[in-house]
């Protein structure tokens, strides 16, 4: 992936991808729809950020080993903030306010990466990586911000980024799993497919349907790959005795 981000020519941030199909205010909020279609992100992250609060004492249910609940933590927090951030996004979108867009979703994602590695391929690995995964995120976006600021606008390392955190988890999802429920991890990858269709055909979606745009529906989608983290969490339990090497 690294070599990939040396070979591609700079990706710069069009200016069009702010131009968002449904524009209609409601209750004086302006893009009502692309804006309210955010909570779903905090009603998911405040509740798996009190999962995890309330089930210590069932550690041994959820989480075989108690660090195990560290890269949940920060996917929770991300969905949290990203409700947070993509709707100050939405209420004026432009490459200022999509950096507090991007930041939280990037916490999600490499969190989620880490908590995977954990569980399918080394405990140790994915405490050891989980810190190095969420700066990597975040210099991403950082970068790409920076570029920007400088005139020369080059999005590469975050796409990079974001192609890695996809294709590790899509890769580990062919090996032999710690806990039962894999098809709620299944199904997040899913509806994140969805997502970004629903997210490539905004404005065809709001002609076609006038009543909801593309983009709202890829909030939505998005919002349910997230419920499907925090289902699968609460429902899982250790698929067989497990030795850390």
């Amino acid at each position: 992936m690294a070599a990939i981000c040396f070979m591609l020519p700079r990706i710069p941030q069009p200016l069009t991808y702010h131009n968002f199909a449904d524009h209609r205010s409601l209750l004086g909020i302006p893009n009502f729809g692309d804006v309210a279609s955010n909570l779903p992100f905090a009603v998911i992250g405040a509740w798996g950020l009190c999962f995890l609060w309330l089930s210590k004492s069932e550690s041994d249910r959820h989480f075989i080993d108690p660090r195990e609940r560290w890269p949940y933590f920060f996917v929770f927090v991300g969905l949290f903030l990203t409700a947070l951030g993509s709707s100050w996004y939405h209420l004026n979108p432009n490459n200022t306010t999509l950096v507090w867009d991007r930041l939280p979703m990037t916490i999600t994602f490499m969190a989620m990466v880490s908590a995977v590695m954990m569980e399918r391929i080394s405990l140790k690995l994915g405490i050891w990586l989980l810190p190095i995964l969420l700066f990597v995120g975040l210099a991403s976006v950082l970068q790409w911000h920076w570029s920007e600021l400088q005139g020369s606008g080059d999005l590469r390392f975050y796409v990079v980024v974001q192609a890695y955190s996809a294709a590790a988890i899509l890769i580990v999802l062919l090996l032999p799993a710690r806990y039962t429920q894999s098809r709620d991890l299944g199904l997040v990858v899913v509806f994140y497919a969805l997502a970004k269709v629903l997210e490539y055909f905004d404005k065809p979606i709001f002609a076609a349907l006038r009543v909801v745009s593309g983009h709202t529906l890829k909030h939505l989608a998005a919002a349910a790959a997230g419920y499907c983290i925090l289902h699968m969490v609460r429902k899982r339990q250790p698929a067989a005795p497990v030795s850390d090497h």
